[in-house]
């Protein structure tokens, strides 16, 4: 009976994928990855059984009427026709394959309603690699998480007390979900919301992981104003560090005492 597990390769291969994980991409029937990092590719081709990159099917936006949806759901698909098949399935995915990775929750999702077996496997995720690159602790002050067009287009509460992750920055604003980048207007627009709350002279980052050996960490120190001419890629993260210190919630504090001196008293 046809099995699925979808893995993470990290984002920089070497050192960055579980022994488990390795496993499932060695000894599974046919591997599937969406991977990017041609080295990660090239790996994946030399250890796999069968070793089938759907990467191609990102073409579909080309097509009138097709979006991103459209495309992660044939990808889906894709994977899940092997699954039907009866065939040990691996999918692979760049980082954690469940961050910003839909492709590998449907395919779960649609697996296990039919009957077969399927489940994920964690992976190192661009977070993982911003705490380390960065000296960013999220347990310090909290840490708030959003995908940056969600940011522009709902009514989100932030917390300038603490740090916030702006995922996918270099499409921002981008209601068609056919393209793959943004422009200087579209970042206007998400800055204007963001001066809300911060001051446009407010100190925020771009930040890059390195995906393999020679490529270099970006860890770029930008003014928020100047944000709209930044140069971005699609997987460029902005990075707001805290602007304010945490306030005490004076009334829970004066509970908490009044507990510990009940405590104390008994």
């Amino acid at each position: 009976m046809g099995k699925l597990v979808c893995v993470g390769t990290g984002l920089r291969m070497a050192g960055q994928l579980t022994p488990l994980s390795k496993s499932y991409i060695e000894s599974f029937d046919v591997v599937f990855a969406a991977v990017p990092n041609m080295f990660t590719r090239e790996w994946l081709k030399g250890v796999a059984k069968n070793y089938v990159c759907i990467l191609d099917h990102y073409d579909d936006a080309q097509l009138d009427g097709k979006n991103r949806r459209d495309t992660y759901r044939r990808m889906a698909d894709t994977i899940l026709a092997e699954v039907r098949a009866g065939k040990k399935v691996c999918a692979a995915f760049y980082g954690h394959p469940g961050i910003f990775a839909c492709i590998s929750h449907m395919a779960i999702k649609d697996a296990r309603a039919e009957g077969f077996e399927a489940h994920m496997e964690p992976g190192i995720s661009a977070l993982d690699c911003l705490v380390a690159d960065l000296g960013i602790d999220p347990g310090n002050n909290g840490m708030i998480s959003m995908e940056a067009t969600q940011f522009m287009i709902f009514e989100r509460v932030i917390d300038p007390s603490a740090l916030f992750v702006v995922w996918q920055i270099g499409i921002a604003g981008d209601l068609t979900l056919k393209r793959y980048d943004t422009e200087p207007a579209h970042l206007q627009i998400i800055v204007n919301k963001l001066a809300r709350t911060y001051s446009l002279d407010h100190e925020v980052i771009l930040y890059e992981a390195a995906t393999h050996a020679l490529e270099q960490t970006r860890a770029e120190k930008i003014r928020l104003g100047d944000l709209p001419s930044a140069s971005l890629k699609q997987h460029t993260t902005l990075v707001i560090p805290a602007a304010q210190s945490m306030q005490y919630d004076e009334d829970i504090m004066h509970q908490l005492k009044e507990l510990e001196r009940l405590r104390a008293a008994a």
